[in-house]
């Protein structure tokens, strides 16, 4: 029985760290190929960090993507309008009293499902629908001990295929998320950005604070993107009772007053932690 290494790179900390930790040898197996999922909403910061890493002639970094996120919650992506994942968007009743989140689809939809499509057609050369024979695939995820919650989940939630062998290596060497930023330090030429989409509603204050200041036209598009959670006859929402925002506090994204106050390490990742983000692929 032969063995396929991949690595899921969401370009953030933790996987850049275990993507350089192959290609320094420090990784007991071969990395075969490592798969980007492009959801063409991450900040411009992670496509060219994502560009750095690929100039370092390591293993290859194959990209997939099943669309524009943004454009798909506007409009959907096919004529019958039956393609739509949801964002876990913050929802409010009436008086703006906040009630709720909406359902969260696009991880899966956009990030593990793109990764397992790369996987069996450009990494294993399947045509769809088949399975691999005699072959096991040890898939790295860059989940860290300190989001444990999130890796436990996935292994509850996330049905794998049998070929299919998944492996949380800084949980296996017990690094946290703080770990892979000291792992980093001297060896990437530049701060190594957070992987998430631009408008993700988990975003901390500070992160919606540096995406304003830092990258306005990554937080013009979140707001452009807030908006249109709150425009008729968007697919976003279709069939909602409730009004939708990316803010916690069920405010227009561009008028909230952030809390400018920079917060832990632990503070950045903890709502992945705790938040039903069961795929696992988001923030690293």
């Amino acid at each position: 029985m032969s063995e396929i290494t991949v690595l899921s790179l969401g370009a953030g900390i933790q996987s850049t760290a275990l993507y350089l930790a192959f290609l320094r040898g420090e990784v007991p197996l071969k990395l075969d190929a490592a798969i980007f999922p492009d959801t063409q909403e991450e900040p411009e910061a992670v496509y060219r960090h994502l560009e750095w890493l690929r100039s370092l002639g390591g293993p290859p970094i194959l990209i997939g993507s099943a669309g524009k996120l943004g454009e798909d919650l506007k409009y959907g992506r096919n004529s019958t309008g039956q393609r739509f994942a949801s964002i876990p968007a913050f929802t409010t009743g009436n008086g703006g009293v906040t009630v709720g989140q909406t359902r969260r689809q696009c991880t899966k939809e956009y990030k593990t499902e793109v990764i397992g499509k790369v996987l069996r057609r450009e990494v294993l050369g399947l045509p769809p629908g088949r399975a691999p024979r005699g072959v096991t695939v040890n898939q790295f995820i860059g989940i860290s001990l300190d989001e444990a919650g999130r890796a436990r989940r996935m292994e509850r939630n996330v049905s794998a295929p049998s070929y299919l062998k998944r492996r949380f290596w800084w949980i296996e060497k017990q690094q946290t998320r703080a770990n892979c930023i000291s792992y980093l330090a001297d060896k990437v030429p530049h701060p190594t950005p957070r992987s998430a989409c631009v408008f993700c509603p988990y975003h901390t204050d500070w992160e919606w604070h540096k995406l304003k200041t830092e990258a306005p036209k990554d937080f013009a598009r979140a707001v452009e993107i807030d908006r249109t959670l709150r425009t008729t006859g968007a697919r976003a929402n279709r069939q909602m009772n409730h009004q939708m925002y990316l803010h916690r506090s069920c405010k227009p994204l561009d008028l909230v007053q952030l809390d400018t106050t920079p917060p832990s390490e632990r503070m950045v990742q903890l709502p992945m932690n705790f938040a039903p983000e069961c795929e696992g692929m988001c923030g690293i």
